[in-house]
């Protein structure tokens, strides 16, 4: 049987550039490659890919798929991270475009906020107690 491994994450979004900064920038991921049209960027051992929402016909129809999704349900994947000063996070993350889902819940377990990023993909962010 041959082995599988996770490959990358790959988001949907109008201007990579200004992504790949989106999550350099905000959550200190690595820019491993950034054209116009593509991105890969790292995280430890998670890899997000990030391609332009007009690149190609699978976007085109990924793109379409998606927001029909979003349309009908209201939202679509979340990317969820543990971050270590929740609110200094979101305030990073609001100056580089991203707005908040509602306000963040301090929980028994610790701080937990949902934030939309410049292209409108949910990111949870999560500050353990």
């Amino acid at each position: 049987m041959a082995a599988v491994s996770f490959r990358w994450l790959l988001q949907i979004h109008k201007d990579v550039p200004k992504a790949a900064r989106f999550y350099s920038e905000g959550l200190d991921f690595t820019i491993n490659v950034c054209t116009l049209r593509w991105a890969e960027l790292q995280s430890g051992s998670l890899k997000l890919a990030l391609m332009q929402s007009s690149n190609s016909n699978l976007c085109q129809l990924l793109t379409q798929f998606y927001s029909d999704h979003i349309m009908q349900n209201g939202y679509s994947s979340m990317l969820s991270f543990t971050v270590t000063d929740i609110n200094s996070t979101v305030t990073k993350l609001m100056a580089l475009g991203a707005e908040l889902d509602g306000p963040i819940k301090y929980e028994i377990h610790g701080k937990v906020v949902a934030i939309r990023c410049i292209d409108g993909h949910v990111l949870g962010l999560y500050e353990p107690a």
